[in-house]
């Protein structure tokens, strides 16, 4: 049997991951697939936690190895073959880390979509190493899959895009509400909904925040920059905003309710789901019906829009709002994303406090 490039040349490295069934994420050390000739190595420097960290570290998926994605370093090495980095170059990568090559969805730079598409965490890659995660001093990953990161954005507050950013803007560029004047709804003002906000100025649309808090207001219009603010709850003001709605991208993970929300569509009005309830949606036939409504789905993108949502990012000064944490923080930080105690994603300063295990 062949040996895999982790026997052959394994790369030492460390960090912290959830192994058991305590809820808790502790240090270990682990190897790195060797430098192959079309890889990228790169320290990383800051990596960012989401909602599905959560997921991981209460092994609420199954198989909880390691964590995550929105990672972003510095290219240490490169493969012989690699053309599009250099060493010292500012990198990133987020949720997926390789894929087939070679179906339909990735010959059109939709390697999201791929049947075969594999993660940056927990999951056994082709050359059978474990993808372990970003909560760790170094990555590999082949060339394709790694993105640039612009000089003019911070790297702490770039590695949340590589996630929360392509996550919303994919779906703005997918369902043609990327074009200027159009007005645009954006449910929840969370680590989500806070990107697709300054996405969303950034193209020139007008922004209205869809939330059930009342005291979310002053934020989204002052702080982000949303022309209007909408109680989803308060019927005198969902009458008022009738029909006046382009589309809408729903960044909500708990349950709520449609109908109001296809009320305020425009005729031939979009929804673009890209939060992941619990429970499944009840979506009435009658709000599709009326007004020929369309909702719809999207998760991240490929490796070709990721790049073009960065180099938009940096263009457009667009920046996840961050709170920068410790390595050793990380737990805490958990209990408080669970309390929704965050604006709006924590990024771990993974180059200055992550230690190696003793």
């Amino acid at each position: 049997m062949a040996k895999s490039p982790e026997d052959e040349h394994p790369k030492k490295a460390f960090g912290w991951a959830a192994r058991d069934s305590s809820g808790l994420l502790s240090p270990f050390k682990f190897s790195r697939r060797a430098t192959g000739e079309n890889d990228v190595a790169f320290k990383v420097l800051y990596c960012g936690m989401c909602h599905s960290d959560i997921h991981m570290v209460k092994n609420e998926w199954g198989d909880s190895i390691s964590l995550l994605r929105e990672i972003v370093g510095e290219v240490t090495e490169v493969g012989s073959k690699v053309q599009k980095f250099k060493v010292g170059d500012r990198v990133g990568f987020g949720c997926m880390v390789d894929s087939c090559r070679s179906c339909d969805n990735c010959k059109v730079d939709l390697e999201n979509h791929c049947p075969k598409m594999i993660l940056t965490y927990s999951v056994k890659h082709y050359d059978g190493t474990i993808t372990y995660g970003g909560y760790s001093d170094c990555m590999v990953a082949e060339e394709r899959f790694i993105v640039r990161i612009p000089d003019s954005l911070p790297l702490d507050a770039a590695a949340p895009l590589l996630c929360a950013g392509i996550t919303v803007y994919s779906p703005m560029k997918h369902y043609g509400l990327d074009k200027p004047g159009l007005h645009v709804g954006v449910v929840g003002l969370g680590g989500l909904g806070h990107v697709a906000v300054k996405f969303a100025k950034a193209m020139g649309l007008k922004v209205t925040v869809i939330s059930t808090s009342p005291n979310k207001e002053e934020e989204a219009l002052k702080t982000l920059g949303a022309d209007s603010f909408l109680v989803s709850r308060d019927q005198d003001q969902l009458k008022a905003a009738f029909g006046t709605m382009d589309g809408i991208i729903d960044t909500v993970s708990a349950q709520h309710p449609m109908m109001p929300l296809f009320s305020l569509l425009k005729t031939d009005g979009k929804i673009a789901l890209v939060g992941l309830p619990e429970h499944p949606l009840e979506v009435p036939a009658v709000g599709l019906v009326k007004g020929r409504k369309t909702i719809g789905g999207s998760m991240i993108g490929g490796m070709k829009e990721t790049q073009e949502m960065m180099d938009f990012a940096a263009k457009h000064k667009v920046k996840a709002d961050i709170e920068v944490i410790a390595m050793d923080y990380v737990n805490t930080a958990v209990e408080r994303i669970l309390k929704s105690d965050v604006k709006y994603r924590f990024v771990i300063d993974i180059g200055n406090t992550l230690k190696p295990p003793s």
